[in-house]
């Protein structure tokens, strides 16, 4: 297997399997445990719009950083700092101070963290295999995540927040040492066209982060109330899905980068609006939750290979692939807090939280057809030319 042979995404492939266990047995009970601590639920959406609006505002910050010290330190200084959410959220209790300091520590650590993290990745990935290495990544963080929510369900219930969160804080901080040995990228001082290059990706993160808050933030809290507002069984939910995931997201990057990249992004999203329909029909049942659930995974491994082919070959392609991703990460915000705060919205004003999930599948319809033009231009994925994108023009 060829994709395999590049060290350098492995090494960066198991640090992020390593950070998916830490977020699958604590990030995953971000939403349910707040709102087991008291906030409620217009409030906890609204938390998660006001960590973006962060992220968004902090982002243009750490461009001087990765300058001075190149992707990879940025990358390991990323995951150091998202120790931070998790030692907080224990001491959350309703609406109060110590939910301030959540939103603001977590937009920063994901600042640090996610631009680097995915310019690294496009730059050291290798473009012809760019399916299969985003499929090996998510089967493996799926794998971590089969395990991670039962043990991290079964520690709430058990020991409690301070040990399970310190616990995952600790694996999230080990997710640091695979990155050893791994090669430095630097980020050039000056890159003329860099921000203009990125304008072929704003639209893309723009319409995912949208179908991201409705689709999969919102539900986190729909699935947790469906289910009675119980850790294990959300935990035992979560797993299942992880399951799903694992054994379909490994061969579907192969059929992107056997030059398929548009029949692959219409049935990602075609699967995404039928799962979609069926997370707003659940509402109150917890069997069929549970089924929207593990059904979504699908939809995870199918989306990610056909929206991240697309994103990390055209960073590659740009002038400095770290400007062109704290662009399209700020899209992603803009994206994903403008869906959060009107699911908020609506939750406040008393609608079931099925309208909101439903919000996605305006985004699902624009994601496919930016995808579709994408693959028009480049079908197989590689040498991605810029040009047509940015002026307009159709594939």
């Amino acid at each position: 297997m060829a994709f395999f042979r590049n060290d350098a995404i492995n090494r960066v492939n198991l640090h992020y399997g390593v950070h998916a266990f830490a977020a699958g047995a604590g990030a995953t009970f971000y939403f349910a445990y707040l709102l087991r601590a008291g906030v409620p639920v217009p409030a906890t959406l609204a938390t998660f719009a006001a960590t973006l609006a962060g992220r968004f505002a902090m982002r243009p910050l750490a461009l001087p950083l990765a300058r001075r010290w190149g992707l990879k330190p940025m990358v390991a200084a990323g995951a150091l700092t998202q120790v931070g959410p998790y030692l907080i959220l224990p001491t959350v209790h309703g609406v109060g101070p110590s939910l301030v300091l959540l939103a603001a520590v977590s937009a920063a650590s994901d600042t640090w963290y996610w631009p680097a993290y995915h310019a690294y990745f496009a730059a050291i990935g290798d473009a012809e295999h760019r399916g299969h290495q985003i499929g090996a990544r998510e089967a493996l963080a799926a794998a971590a995540g089969v395990v991670a929510p039962l043990l991290g369900g079964w520690a709430l219930v058990a020991a409690g927040s301070w040990i399970t969160f310190g616990g995952v804080a600790v694996i999230q901080a080990a997710s640091a040492l695979p990155l050893i040995g791994a090669p430095a990228v630097p980020v050039a001082v000056r890159a003329p066209g860099a921000w203009r290059a990125a304008r072929s990706g704003l639209a893309l993160f723009a319409s995912d982060g949208w179908f991201g808050a409705c689709y999969y933030f919102v539900w986190l809290v729909m699935l947790f109330l469906s289910l009675g507002r119980n850790f294990a069984a959300y935990g035992g939910a979560m797993a299942l899905a992880a399951l799903v995931g694992a054994i379909v997201g490994l061969f579907f990057g192969r059929h992107i980068d056997r030059g398929h990249g548009r029949r692959a992004a219409v049935i990602a999203y075609l699967v995404g609006r039928a799962v979609v329909a069926m997370r707003a029909a659940s509402l109150g049942s917890p069997w069929l939750a549970v089924a929207a659930n593990a059904c979504g995974a699908f939809v995870g491994a199918l989306v990610v290979p056909a929206m991240m082919t697309a994103v990390y070959n055209l960073a590659k392609a740009s002038p400095c692939p770290f400007r062109f991703h704290v662009a399209t990460e700020g899209a992603w915000d803009a994206g994903g807090f403008a869906g959060a705060l009107t699911a908020a919205a609506l939750s406040a004003v008393g609608a079931p939280l099925s309208f909101a999930v439903l919000l996605a599948l305006p985004a699902a319809a624009a994601s496919t057809w930016l995808l579709w033009r994408y693959y028009g231009v480049q079908p197989d994925a590689g040498g991605i030319e810029l040009e047509p994108l940015l002026a307009g023009e159709p594939p």
